[in-house]
This record gives structure tokens, C-alpha cells and sequence, in this order.
């Protein structure tokens, strides 16, 4: 089985910053299930909730018509932050599936 890994990233922040991140802050996930940050940096549990339902479906490849297949832009649930994240796929990974649950 192949899945893509991914990399979520501050796109911009249209209004007010409150949660501490910056554009360009990011994290990323790695094999089926590994989130990963770098060093020292954090990243708000509520834009991360916003994303998570997302992350199954763009870690595989889907039809080229297929909407969540272009695009790549999810918004926080904040409204005074308004902060806006891209989902990228940074590379494909090959797994054996029976070695996941």
C-alpha cells in the first residue's frame, strides 16, 4: 500500500493571532500515522482538530475529479483568528498493510 506524507502549514492569519503560531509554522505526517513537529514548536490543538478529519483522505490518491483531491486549503474554526492552512504532500511511503491496524 502507498500513502502520501504530509505536511500542514500556516498559509496566512487574516485576523487577530492568539493561538502563537506565525505563517509558515507547520507539522507533518509521516507513515500512516506519525505527527511530527520540529523542535520547539507547537501547534494549536483546535486548527489541528479542524485538519484531522482531512489527513486520511489526502494521504491517498484519489480520482483526478474528485474534490478534496484539488484542494488544499482548511480554515480554523477560530473567527477572530482566521487562520488558514495548506495541506502539501511531500512524498509517498510504501506500507505493509497487514502491519497496520
Amino acid at each position: 500500500m502507498e500513502l502520501f506524507d504530509l505536511r500542514v502549514v500556516v498559509e496566512r492569519i487574516e485576523g487577530r493571532p492568539v493561538c502563537g503560531l506565525e505563517v509558515g509554522d507547520y507539522f507533518e505526517l509521516r507513515g500512516s500515522s506519525r505527527l511530527e513537529l520540529p523542535p520547539g514548536r507547537h501547534f494549536c490543538v483546535y486548527a489541528l482538530a479542524a485538519v484531522l478529519p482531512l489527513l486520511a483522505a489526502k494521504q491517498r490518491q484519489l480520482p483526478a475529479g474528485d474534490w478534496l483531491e484539488q484542494e488544499t486549503l482548511v480554515a480554523c474554526p477560530d473567527p477572530e483568528e482566521r487562520l488558514v492552512m495548506r495541506v502539501e504532500r511531500i512524498g509517498r511511503v510504501r506500507l505493509d498493510a497487514s502491519s497496520l491496524t
